[in-house]
């Protein structure tokens, strides 16, 4: 966690305490957004005073910001380790798509408060730490993309700064259908009911939706 969002007190409690307040937090501000989550009701949460909250974060912004930090990590480092290995585009494409269904599922208030983030007005609250894993992927994404053009494994006409955009899209789109309710009732409009039970068709099917436009014929 970068220490910059919580006072010194925050790492002298128990690793235990620290999580429930995390986990008590990422709830609250996944289902209300910044602005109608309630302090009181993290307190509740996780069973520590108001007080103790203000003891280990200078304000409701901080403890905000604490948890974003949180989510992003977590999910930066499940892709890194798959972008960077030395595997084929294709397999690590797949792999990531696979990545992502598992950690939506484990960590969806995470997911739902990325969701938020992106469509409350905080931009300001949030970039500087989301920036951080946008650039990476960003870099990443393309990296791995200019490689495979360069090996002659996939189309040389793309430009691959556009294409990590896309990939990227259909990477956090994928991630809201399966934690989000809008946007995981829109799926099952398109594809059925009982598709949020069916990752293996998903990922299949995003594979050839993506190999038509990466893939040489």
């Amino acid at each position: 966690m970068n220490s910059g969002f919580y006072k010194d007190t925050f790492m002298k409690i128990s690793e235990e305490k620290r999580q429930r307040i995390l986990d008590a937090a990422i709830a609250e501000f996944s289902e209300h957004g910044f602005d109608s989550a309630n302090i009181n009701t993290i307190a509740q949460r996780s069973d520590v005073s108001v007080g103790s909250l203000y003891k280990y974060f200078e304000n409701k912004e901080n403890l905000f910001l604490a948890i974003v930090h949180v989510g992003v990590e977590k999910l930066k480092a499940v892709l890194e380790d798959i972008i960077k290995s030395d595997e084929k585009l294709e397999s690590r494409i797949e792999k990531i798509i696979k990545a992502i269904q598992v950690h939506t599922r484990e960590n969806v208030h995470l997911t739902k408060l990325y969701n938020e983030m992106t469509t409350e007005n905080r931009s300001s609250l949030v970039w500087k730490i989301v920036s951080d894993m946008e650039n990476a992927t960003a870099g990443l994404y393309a990296s791995m993309i200019k490689e495979a053009k360069e090996a002659g494994y996939i189309r040389s006409d793309i430009n691959e700064n556009l294409f990590a955009f896309y990939l990227d899209n259909l990477f956090i789109m994928l991630q809201f259908s399966y934690a989000c309710e809008y946007y995981k009732e829109r799926m099952k409009i398109f594809v059925g009911e009982d598709v949020v039970n069916r990752d293996e068709l998903v990922a299949e099917q995003l594979m050839k939706f993506i190999k038509g436009a990466f893939f040489l014929k």
